[in-house]
């Protein structure tokens, strides 16, 4: 035990706590300092009703989770890595594109405006204002500048924030979201952590909240470096249940929408099969029997995800620390991946 309580925090660590201390304060004022950006982008919306969300790891993770955003409100909305769309592209006449890159540097953003040629309605998410996306096309950026530790913390929660800006702007009223933001989430995770303890490996699931899961899933394995991965939930149901036992530890999204009733027959279905189980569930639901849930308020959509995402982030970083030495400090990667 003492040796567990003089142990250094690894310095990739240390860096990620910096920009989660001030994730929520630099969402805050990206979502206030954008309204006029985020107003041009929502008129271009409203003029081609379909909007194409380009990426790659976590800004494509983000991509996915408000794909379903936009498409409730009526948008032909959908999320592709930008590396699929330099290869086999979407036509994009008549789309509003929004290239998302926190950098703004990625090898796969300088190649696809060199590729693409101009169109007026292509747009940028950024949190590096000086960068070559932010140069190149008109952009929404986000407070604080480049996040610099390596796994996405602050830049998720600021970009999903510029998303709201976006929203708001098209008439979504974002009172619960930054309610959601604005509240402390200070729900325990040593449960959660104690169930993953045998695990070999992490597959993260949801429905509607699949986007997040997608983000939590890269998280877990940039930083532990297992193989942790993502399958929306009828995927993972069609095949891939043949890989649950006790040393797969499955974490689900629940939230208050009309998808919760599918998670929560995954979840017995997972519970069943002996799985380690962790439910984020702001369904308002009955917890399921075997699963260790992590209960918020009744949500959903960017709500649900700014409640959920700090307490995800804490039990992401709290499950690498136990698996390797040097946690956030990545041996094969660099935050920013200027080679394709």
């Amino acid at each position: 035990m003492t040796m567990t309580a003089t142990r250094i925090r690894p310095a990739g660590l240390v860096a990620i706590d910096r920009e989660m201390a001030r994730q929520h304060a630099d969402a805050r004022a990206s979502f206030e300092n954008n309204a006029a950006m985020a107003a041009q982008v929502a008129a271009s919306i409203g003029k081609t009703g379909r909007l194409l969300l380009l990426g790659m790891g976590g800004s494509h993770a983000v991509g996915r989770a408000v794909e379903p955003l936009y498409r409730a409100l009526g948008i032909d909305a959908l999320a592709l890595p930008l590396s699929e769309q330099l290869g086999q592209p979407v036509p994009l006449d008549d789309r509003t594109v929004l290239v998302t890159s926190q950098s703004g540097e990625s090898a796969e953003v300088v190649r696809w405006f060199a590729e693409a040629g101009s169109t007026a309605d292509i747009f940028g998410l950024t949190l590096e204002g000086g960068s070559f996306l932010a140069r190149t096309a008109p952009c929404l950026v986000g407070a604080g500048g480049t996040e610099l530790a390596f796994a996405a913390t602050r830049s998720l929660t600021v970009t999903f924030a510029l998303h709201l800006a976006i929203l708001a702007a098209l008439g979504e009223d974002p009172s619960a979201a930054l309610g959601a933001l604005d509240q402390k989430q200070d729900n325990g995770i040593a449960q959660a952590l104690a169930a993953l303890e045998e695990v070999t490996t992490i597959v993260t699931s949801g429905r509607r909240l699949q986007g997040v899961a997608e983000a939590l899933a890269l998280g877990l394995t940039e930083l532990s470096r297992l193989p942790c991965f993502s399958l929306e939930g009828g995927q993972l149901r069609h095949g891939p249940m043949e890989m649950l036992g006790q040393k797969i530890g499955v974490i689900l999204f629940r939230g208050n929408d009309p998808t919760a009733e599918l998670v929560t027959a995954m979840a017995l279905s997972v519970a069943d099969a002996g799985a380690p189980l962790i439910i984020f569930d702001a369904s308002g639901q009955s917890p399921v029997a075997g699963a260790v849930t992590l209960s918020f308020k009744p949500a959903s959509g960017l709500a649900a995800i700014f409640a959920m995402l700090p307490v995800a982030q804490r039990l992401m970083i709290a499950f690498a620390d136990s698996r390797v030495d040097n946690a956030g400090t990545p041996v094969r990667s660099t935050k920013i991946t200027r080679s394709e």
